[in-house]
């Protein structure tokens, strides 16, 4: 073989080992599994009790008439319109006005108070005497028996006469209001309307027995409804029964929820998260990153491009997440996602 023949020879097995080596070192790249990784913060979690229940108006009324007469509906000076289900009113509004003319006549409530007048100023004449000695005792006390009965007799009639007016008992919503044609003569008796005050609601919830040492009264909650799915509304724990119910192991509890702007409204199905305790300043880790295993609970934590399993310890737990008490420390890179795939020791790569 001549020189050139081995020179050439040499070449060739340079070249194919150079290409055996680009091609090794694209596998192994070809090899990494791409992950997205999250770098641990401290933050706050907060141990929660998930519960549901029904909300319920704190006050809640059915009026009906106490006197007959002819049914007037009043004039919403809010909407210009007659009222209406759904109008806000407020405490001691009229709502509703009977007219009666015989009624008004039989009650006499003018000549009630010119009665109380007279008496009064009889009462007084004779109070005056009797300090002067003008009268005697007795003379001064029947003028003020007079006087006492004339007035609780135009308080009477002023009551009797108020019944004519239908008013609102406190500040709420009418949920209900029956119709009647204006003018027509209804007796006592008659249904009226209903109405609600749920500017502050009720939820009755019922709550697992391992949890009654650890609930009380006052504690914060948090309320949320399908309808507003980025909203939460705050309450507390209003009442709490220390009775333990033998067929469900459960103990009673009532919420007290907020509800100034009333977007909740009574009957609605409300979830409810019990704030039973707090910590600031620890690892939090999503549950989404969690795996489940024979190891028992394991996250992926990535180091010079190589993945490690890591064994995890829950302390406070909620609904979407964790506190991690041992197995991660502060700016350890949790992977977030592609984690589905991997085995300790897996070589990876992080794409954002």
């Amino acid at each position: 073989m001549t020189r050139t023949n081995k020179f050439f020879i040499l070449i060739l097995g340079a070249v194919i080992a150079a290409s055996c080596g680009n091609q090794d070192a694209s596998v192994s790249t070809d090899l990494a599994i791409p992950v997205s990784v999250e770098d641990v913060k401290p933050g706050s979690i907060e141990k929660t009790i998930n519960t549901t229940g029904t909300l319920t108006a704190t006050k809640e009324v059915a009026i009906t008439s106490e006197v007959a007469g002819d049914y007037h509906l009043k004039i919403n000076p809010k909407t210009g319109k007659k009222f209406a289900l759904g109008d806000l009113v407020e405490k001691d509004q009229v709502i509703i006005e009977f007219t009666d003319e015989e009624y008004v006549n039989g009650i006499a409530i003018e000549s009630k108070k010119l009665n109380m007048d007279i008496a009064e100023q009889e009462f007084q004449k004779q109070e005056s005497l009797y300090n002067k000695g003008g009268v005697t005792l007795r003379e001064y006390r029947n003028s003020e028996v007079s006087f006492i009965d004339s007035k609780f007799s135009y308080e009477r009639a002023r009551i009797q006469l108020e019944k004519m007016k239908i008013r609102a008992p406190f500040k709420g919503t009418i949920t209900d209001l029956t119709y009647y044609t204006d003018g027509t003569k209804l007796s006592s008796g008659q249904p009226m309307f209903s109405m609600m005050d749920y500017s502050k609601m009720l939820m009755e919830v019922n709550l697992p027995e391992k949890y009654i040492s650890e609930v009380n009264k006052n504690q914060m909650v948090r309320i949320m409804n399908y309808t507003l799915p980025d909203d939460t509304l705050s309450g507390y724990v209003g009442q709490l029964s220390p009775a333990i119910s033998t067929e469900t192991r459960t103990f009673k509890g009532i919420l007290t929820v907020e509800n100034p702007d009333l977007k909740l409204r009574p009957g609605m199905f409300a979830k409810a998260d019990i704030i039973i305790a707090r910590k600031d300043s620890v690892i939090v880790l999503s549950k989404d990153y969690i795996i489940s295993g024979q190891r028992g609970k394991t996250v992926f934590v990535v180091d010079k491009g190589t993945a490690e399993e890591k064994r995890i310890t829950f302390g406070y737990e909620n609904q979407d997440e964790v506190e991690i008490t041992s197995g991660l420390k502060v700016n350890d890179r949790v992977v977030v996602k592609g984690f589905e795939t991997l085995r300790n020791r897996s070589k990876v790569k992080i794409i954002k």
